[in-house]
């Protein structure tokens, strides 16, 4: 009997296209397949074989070939992206392919070499790591990582992207020495749990032969990370995998040592953007083949193949980082418990200040509230103040107060940390004369200034240009930078504390590879006394020495259009807090407002997040806003904002109706103009998710089949951005 199969393929079309499959069988499913579509050869994945194609046979062309050399993808795997495809409306083919590693979205892709596992002796304890240069960060956690008892490459390769080299040559110099079986790993003390970690832990494992969700909900420092070491060992003891995501590339490093520290016979696959195709696709097959107990990555990893899995973590779960933003929308954090319930496994999702849709999931017993309280070391929360920046002269941002308060701590030999969440050296380039102010030509954004390269730059495009000499409107050639950027504090910083080592962390500052981490360590080691940060080092970090956090400019958020805008700016304000005190030193943090009496900076200086989050809830449930709501936008984009707005008047008309479902006029989005588009979007609510949902179902059909002619648009269901 002839066979069909139903190919997803990487094309803007929600539908599977059939084939001609003779020998085929269900076993195929799930494999890679090149194929004939129209001028081009396509690589698809074998969702389906069937006897009764959509189509007559005589038009169906035969599969050009069939992928052997990988085993097919489980069925779990599978359905997570037809539900994703379902959930989002988004093409089908367009999931999948998303899903796997870049190598595989290509027919040809370079075998991965195989893992080598090192069991290595550090030989001589004044070679390393003495021998090594202070600067070589990589090969200090090398070495230090060796000390621990065997690793493979894959390991080891995170920690240091040359380790086969540096490993051959201190074998040369006889630094290090094979050993024919592997040394017996050092022993990892494990501190003792407080009474509420373990109430944690047991109740996890109280319900652990189902799916079951809990939030893990810890002050900064509480011990949230050991809670999950020890669901992990449980986890590793029933042979079963783990997979825990992080919101951003920059937490995986000092996690991936944590947790390979406490399990070095281990074997860690660490996924994330930032590596190469050939290493993503090794430590992916190792998740695949169920070779790695422990997968460590950023949002796409959800979608890893692993068929033992028995438990998964969403650390710092409220953060947008775990919402995609580009072609398939998704939320990482949602799609975990998704899968959790579909594997009948538990599901932790932690976090010091969690998002309101969990926070409230929680209180109606969604989901399972643990309570971490206490830090974990017994250091105290460090004291909130607010400093009154009304009517007081700054230089360069910074108050008196805040200034003295930096020379006390660096006087005490203590760190100091400057939080301002806006990169480059200052927001505006201005005339004073005519009032213009540096424009973005692609964006309806102005251009910031990046003293250092002595350019300007849009944020949101990318654009560049230099800083004129005089004002193109006017002539005038006193042009001023207006606000401050970290390069701006930096300077300042310089001018007050002109002894003082000074980091700066952010976005332009880490964009080498391996400068994050070696501003970290240089932190850690006490060879920095004052840092300059955005928001990348406000989550996750513990430095013992730094007791003084300083956050500028945080009143910005405060009037936004943005419904979700306080509770971003509590969250970022109050984990940027979290850095300081956490050792045996108490902590202080400054907050500058020209608001003292927000009710926001009266919770954060008091740590009552509880509190926060019950006054936002009250205030989205009298608007019937998430997570009182379900929404749907649809978002519009072309040369003139006109023919976007008639394109969504146009869908708006197709839309089923519901009495369930509120849908508004279309409006010119926020951002009117981005990357030289203009865009236009329409909203969609409703109290019921199914009603929303059923609507979607009726309506993205129909819009595939709307004339475009010029339209970019997307359809992006539970939006995080307006």
């Amino acid at each position: 009997m002839a066979r069909f199969a139903r190919i997803a393929l990487d094309v803007p079309l929600p539908r599977l296209f059939d084939y001609q499959a003779p020998g085929f069988s269900t076993d195929d499913v799930g494999r890679r397949v090149e194929v004939p579509f129209g001028k081009k050869i396509l690589v698809g994945l074998v969702l389906e074989i069937t006897d009764t194609p959509d189509c007559p046979e005589e038009k169906l062309k035969p599969l050009k070939a069939i992928d052997s050399t990988l085993p097919p993808l489980p069925s779990d795997v599978l359905d997570l992206f037809r539900f994703c495809a379902s959930y989002y409306h988004y093409p089908i083919g367009q999931v999948a392919l998303s899903a796997l590693p870049t190598a595989l979205r290509r027919w040809k892709f370079e075998l991965p070499k195989p893992v080598v596992r090192y069991a290595l002796t550090i030989a001589g304890q004044l070679a390393l790591p003495d021998a090594l240069p202070a600067r070589a960060v990589a090969r200090h956690r090398l070495a230090a990582r060796l000390k621990t008892g065997s690793a493979d490459s894959i390991e080891l390769n995170h920690l240091c992207g040359d380790a086969p080299r540096v490993i051959q040559d201190w074998l040369e110099k006889g630094w290090a020495i094979i050993q024919e079986d592997a040394p017996a790993a050092t022993a990892i003390v494990r501190p003792d749990l407080l009474k509420e970690q373990q109430a944690a832990v047991d109740a996890v494992k109280h319900d652990w032969g189902g799916f079951s969700a809990f939030l893990l909900h810890g002050i900064t420092g509480s011990g949230k990370t050991e809670v999950y070491l020890r669901l992990v060992e449980e986890t590793l003891s029933q042979g079963r995998q783990t997979l825990i995501l992080v919101p951003e590339i920059g937490l995986t490093p000092q996690f991936t040592q944590r947790v390979a520290a406490r399990f070095p016979e281990t074997s860690i696959s660490v996924l994330h953007s930032g590596l190469a195709e050939g290493e993503r696709l090794l430590r992916w097959k190792q998740a695949a083949a169920g070779k790695a107990g422990i997968v460590l990555g950023t949002r796409l990893s959800v979608f890893t193949p692993m068929p033992g899995l028995g438990l998964i973590i969403v650390d710092e779960e409220h953060d947008a980082s775990f919402s995609q933003q580009e072609g398939l929308r998704y939320s990482a954090r949602d799609l975990a418990v998704f899968r959790a319930r579909q594997r009948n496994i538990p599901v932790v999702l932690g976090s010091a200040t969690p998002s309101l849709e969990s926070w409230h999931n929680a209180e109606t017993g969604r989901y399972t509230r643990l309570t971490l309280p206490d830090r974990a070391t017994g250091a105290s929360l460090p004291e909130t103040s607010l400093i009154d920046i009304r009517n007081q002269l700054l230089d360069e941002g910074l108050s008196q107060r805040a200034i003295l308060s930096i020379g006390e701590t660096l006087s005490r030999r203590e760190q100091a940390l400057v939080f301002i969440n806006r990169r480059g050296y200052a927001p505006v380039l201005h005339c004073p004369v005519c009032a213009w102010v540096a424009p973005c030509p692609r964006c309806s954004a102005r251009l910031t200034l990046h003293r250092p390269r002595h350019r300007l730059r849009c944020h949101h495009c990318g654009h560049e240009e230099r800083i004129p000499a005089a004002c193109p409107a006017c002539g005038n050639p006193d042009i001023r930078a207006i606000g401050q950027g970290t390069q701006r504090v930096e300077e300042a910083l310089e001018r007050h504390f002109p002894s003082a080592r000074i980091i700066r962390a952010d976005r332009d500052s880490t964009r080498r590879k391996g400068s994050w981490d070696t501003m970290q360590a240089s932190i850690h080691s006490g060879k920095a006394d004052l840092i300059v940060g955005t928001q990348l080092i406000a989550k996750g970090h513990d430095f013992p020495n730094l007791t003084l956090v300083i956050a500028l400019d945080a009143d910005g958020a405060l009037f936004s259009l943005d419904f979700r805008a306080e509770e971003r700016l509590f969250a970022q304000l109050m984990q940027v807090a979290g850095r300081a005190g956490r050792a045996d030193k108490p902590g202080s943090v400054l907050i500058q407002t020209s608001f003292p009496d927000h009710p926001l900076f009266s919770s954060l200086a008091t740590h009552d997040f509880a509190g926060f989050a019950q006054a936002q809830l009250a205030m989205r449930k009298t608007g019937l806003l998430p997570p009182f709501s379900r929404q749907a936008v649809l978002r519009a984009e072309a040369h003139q904002l006109s023919a976007a707005m008639a394109w969504l008047a146009r869908a708006r008309e197709i839309i089923p109706e519901s009495p369930d479902v509120e849908i508004f006029e279309p409006v010119p989005a926020p951002m009117l103009k981005k990357a030289g588009l203009e865009r236009a979007q329409l909203w969609l609510q409703s109290t019921s998710r199914g009603s929303l949902q059923k609507a979607l179902q009726e309506w993205v059909p129909q819009l595939h089949t709307l004339r475009a002619a010029g339209i970019r648009w997307h359809l992006d269901v539970d939006p995080v951005e307006n």
